[in-house]
């Protein structure tokens, strides 16, 4: 690899249309808007030559306790040149002492190891046109007030504190709870993403819950096009199927080693995969 004709530059809002060809060429469905929305809560780098973008990655953090990387993504006409490499060095400096997680590609695997990522899970994506079903009983829509308690629940189960993003995603999207007690026990949000829109975050107490949550927001998108992305130790993979949202794919969850990137987890979490952050 000639290092001296790339350039690893910050991220800026300029490069947003070169990242969107990007992500177009590797099959991804970012709209513009996702892509706006992913820089807005993140740091990145992007590959340049000869003026040109070639690649991409983009770290989000979640305060102190981790952060996430997103949006790896090289120039076809790049690849097997160490662009890869050099574009995760760089958000490895972005996320600093941060524990790190990522999910990733099958061709990908060998360098995220490389750097000390090892495999917890398996990411499934699920999308399609749902089928017309009834409101579930027991869901609620949320209200404004309930953003505290989402973002504490949220924190619980997924490890770390996501306020930035939650605050984001209450902004341009739709939260559904369950209240049980007094408070609220599990919460699912619907956005705008690609060729539709995507159920996620979503938190439960258990499985039934997260079916109930999921179903509120696919019944009032009857026949709409919908993305939930799941992980293989839900168990809820065969029930995306019969609502329409067939397995098309999906990634590895990876993370690195750290002592203090343990999750506290009393609820059951089908976290925000990292390539439908945007």
């Amino acid at each position: 690899m000639q290092t001296r004709q790339i350039e690893i530059a910050p991220f800026s809002p300029d490069h947003l249309e070169a990242a969107v060809a990007l992500s177009r060429q590797a099959g991804w469905p970012h709209r513009p808007e996702d892509w706006q929305m992913a820089l807005a809560l993140s740091e990145g780098m992007v590959a340049i030559e000869d003026d040109r973008v070639v690649g991409t990655v983009l770290v989000t953090p979640y305060k102190d306790d981790c952060a996430t990387i997103n949006m790896v993504i090289v120039d076809e006409t790049m690849r097997g040149r160490g662009l890869g490499r050099s574009l995760m060095d760089a958000a490895l400096r972005i996320a600093g002492d941060r524990p790190l997680r990522l999910v990733a590609t099958t061709a990908g695997l060998p360098l995220y190891q490389k750097l000390g990522f090892h495999e917890c899970g398996t990411v499934l994506q699920h999308q399609g046109f749902a089928r017309g079903i009834g409101a579930p009983t027991g869901t609620q829509t949320a209200t404004a007030g309930d953003l505290n308690a989402i973002m504490a629940l949220d924190r619980l189960a997924f490890g770390a504190d996501r306020e930035g993003l939650l605050s984001f995603l209450a902004r341009v999207g739709e939260f559904a709870v369950i209240r049980r007690d007094g408070g609220v026990s599990g919460f699912a949000c619907l956005r705008s993403f690609g060729r539709g829109e995507v159920i996620g975050p979503v938190v439960a107490a258990d499985i039934e819950d997260a079916r109930k949550l999921i179903e509120h927001h696919i019944a009032v998108r009857p026949r709409r096009f919908l993305r939930v992305d799941t992980t293989a130790e839900t168990g809820l993979s065969p029930w995306l199927a019969t609502q329409g949202l067939a397995h098309v794919g999906g990634g590895i969850a990876m993370r690195t080693s750290s002592a203090g990137d343990v999750a506290a987890r009393t609820a059951t979490t089908f976290a925000l995969a990292s390539q439908a952050l945007g």
